[in-house]
């Protein structure tokens, strides 16, 4: 029975006859005697396989990787030899072989992430996703054994690393706290800041008073300086006062005395005279009764009027 076979560019083509292949190539179009012949058909296109496996980390706790792969073949015949890639007349694949080309992948890509996640802690393999992505694709193009089935490994992305969903919630408590801790810490540091700025401010408010406090002192020394030598001046001035009426005392002193020094060495009866003038009876009696007083042993009885002492005695007008 003769069939036609149409394939596209993104189709590898290969015509077996008796174990030979008679035709081959990208999107190859021919008739072909179906009853001894074999057709086989490997996608040239890129694929993307997702994958998400559960791991354990460092510190035994169980997270799970989420992510997709892209590749594409690279070696048409090369994977045309080691898995079934025969199609019916329909153009559908007669075996499971080339979905099993996906699996081997992503358990070669489970193996490179386990490999990685095995020696992180729980925090570090939750921030590790552009570490994983690039650990597996590098471990993929790597691998011997998928060199061997003769594609190419174009991408890795790790799209998501969860944690289980109760050690989610402890660690959301804890990020709560600490982010909680953070607003404390940036709430203290702000009062804080209050607190220096106000410290600073009551120092130059402290210190302006100093310094106003200083200059008044300052003006009150040189004020107090101004009036000690105020007083200093006057007290030379009243000194030196006090030393030229001194002088001038013990200058009239000494004119006095050498004035009298004259009348120290006369009697006092020639005195008294000079002092009366020798006209006033009654100095003269007075001077008699002195001398009377004086000679007062040598006489016997002595006799005084009553006219004579009222003589003496000033007249009342």
């Amino acid at each position: 029975m003769i069939r036609y076979l149409k394939t596209t560019p993104t189709q590898y083509v290969m015509l077996f006859k008796s174990g030979q292949v008679k035709r081959e190539g990208a999107g190859l179009s021919f008739f072909y005697w179906e009853p001894t012949s074999t057709v086989v058909i490997v996608p040239l296109s890129s694929a993307d396989v997702p994958f998400a496996f559960q791991e354990s980390t460092a510190d035994f706790q169980t997270i799970t990787v989420q992510g997709q792969l892209t590749w594409r073949v690279a070696d048409a015949k090369k994977l045309a030899g080691l898995l079934d890639h025969s199609v019916t007349q329909r153009g559908q694949w007669k075996s499971d072989d080339p979905r099993k080309l996906e699996e081997r992948l992503v358990h070669t890509a489970q193996l490179l992430t386990q490999s990685v996640v095995g020696k992180l802690s729980l925090t570090q393999a939750l921030g590790s996703s552009e570490r994983l992505a690039a650990t597996v694709l590098a471990g993929l193009r790597a691998s011997e054994a998928v060199q061997l089935l003769g594609v190419e490994l174009l991408s890795v992305a790790v799209l998501a690393v969860r944690p289980t969903p109760e050690m989610a919630r402890a660690l959301e408590a804890e990020a709560r706290e600490g982010l909680q801790r953070k607003s404390d810490e940036a709430i203290y540091e702000r009062r804080t800041a209050a607190v220096e700025s106000e410290r600073r401010v009551k120092e130059s408010e402290l210190q302006t008073e100093v310094m106003v406090e200083q200059k008044r002192r300052h003006i009150r020394e040189t004020k107090m300086a101004a009036d000690i030598a105020m007083e200093k001046e006057r007290e030379a001035l009243v000194e030196q006062m006090a030393s030229n009426d001194k002088k001038a005392a013990d200058a009239a002193a000494w004119a006095l005395t050498k004035q009298l020094e004259p009348l120290r060495t006369m009697d006092w009866k020639i005195l008294s005279a000079m002092q009366a003038g020798g006209g006033d009876p009654g100095n003269n009696i007075a001077v008699a009764f002195r001398e009377l007083a004086e000679n007062a042993g040598r006489i016997g009885e002595l006799n005084i009027s009553p006219d004579l002492l009222r003589s003496l005695m000033p007249s009342k007008k």
